[in-house]
């Protein structure tokens, strides 16, 4: 390949790249990247336009680009006749991704059957729309159920006070309200397998990036039923679901050992992470594991009796287990090791 041919590949592979954020000013990033004019650019995009990579709206002075959608598909599924998930993808999903690279296809399967198969199982819907758009970059799905709602039915399967406290419970993994025929860990490894991972439900919003140190939730003011489930994936990823598994995974079985908590998931608005009660809120469910680590990425500080509870009193009662801490503040470093020093 030549050199002026490999160039010009680079320069379309960063205006696609780059497109989604600066729509209206990509032409004039990509010039100061490669240092070439804007004349010489927008040849470039008049190209991926011609490809049908890209698309342009607006006027002259108002132009702004997008990436064009290379497969766009919405389909409505009955579950009252019995869906399946894997036929689903067989027959419906898996040939909008067969050019994909092996990888990428398998995180698709994975990620695809087991958010399918929740709202078969657990929804109580009565339909379950899926939404697929694919670009030239990444591909993303939308399964959308008319059920109760995942996050308030944990809070009544498990007689939480807040359905924020259900979104803590999902964000440690192997949580499920159907033991017998669900482990729990579908969301937890979904989520962290895509490079954006999203559920809606309720007021409630979860959100979890690939390579981001914490997971955000946000509560609106109006209350949606049913629940979205967004993921997005870039076309081309090296990454591969047995790098996702075995981060979180030990022995020849893969047993799910390990699980990154996040702690700011526990805090509510402005309150301060100060209570024994706030702690062991947190600590539910975490004996399940034999490494737990939390991640204190946005929380600026917290009070001595919840830094005693999870590493002084938690950490003597399950001497077996390995806690450890991530991203802590110098405070919440502090106060960590405070109750530290009082373990004997």
């Amino acid at each position: 390949m030549s050199r002026v041919r490999q160039r010009g590949e680079q320069i379309r592979q960063f205006i696609l790249t780059n497109v989604e954020a600066h729509p209206k000013d990509v032409a004039a990033l990509a010039a100061g990247e490669f240092g070439i004019t804007r004349q010489a650019v927008n040849k470039h995009i008049q190209s991926l336009v011609e490809q049908k990579a890209i698309e342009v709206k607006g006027s002259t002075k108002s132009r702004s680009y997008y990436l064009h959608p290379l497969v766009e598909q919405k389909r409505r599924y009955h579950l009252a006749k019995k869906l399946e998930e894997d036929i689903v993808w067989d027959s419906d999903i898996k040939p909008l991704v067969t050019d994909l690279p092996s990888n990428v296809k398998d995180i698709w399967l994975y990620g695809f059957t087991e958010m399918l198969n929740n709202a078969i199982d657990h929804s109580s819907g009565k339909k379950v729309d899926i939404y697929v758009e694919k670009t030239a970059i990444d591909t993303e799905i939308i399964i959308r159920d008319d059920g109760e709602g995942i996050f308030q039915k944990i809070q009544r399967e498990l007689h939480l006070d807040d359905e924020r406290h259900a979104v803590l419970e999902l964000a440690k993994g192997k949580l499920t309200t159907d033991p017998d025929r669900h482990s729990g860990q579908g969301i937890f490894f979904t989520s962290r397998m895509f490079d954006r991972f999203t559920i809606f439900s309720g007021s409630v919003c979860l959100s979890h990036e690939f390579g981001k140190a914490e997971d955000w939730i946000f509560q609106g003011d109006k209350y949606k039923p049913g629940t979205a489930i967004i993921m997005k994936l870039s076309n081309n990823t090296s990454r591969t679901s047995k790098q996702v598994f075995d981060r979180f995974s030990s022995g020849d079985d893969y047993a799910f050992t390990k699980t990154v908590v996040p702690v700011r998931l526990a805090q509510h608005g402005d309150e301060r992470l100060v209570s024994r009660s706030q702690a062991k809120r947190l600590l539910a469910g975490v004996d399940k594991f034999k490494i737990v680590i939390f991640n204190f990425a946005g929380v600026e500080a917290i009070g001595q009796a919840f830094a005693d509870e999870v590493f002084r009193v938690f950490r003597k009662q399950h001497p077996e287990m390995e806690i450890m801490s991530l991203n802590a503040s110098e405070e919440v470093a502090q106060m960590i090791s405070r109750a530290e020093s009082q373990l004997s």
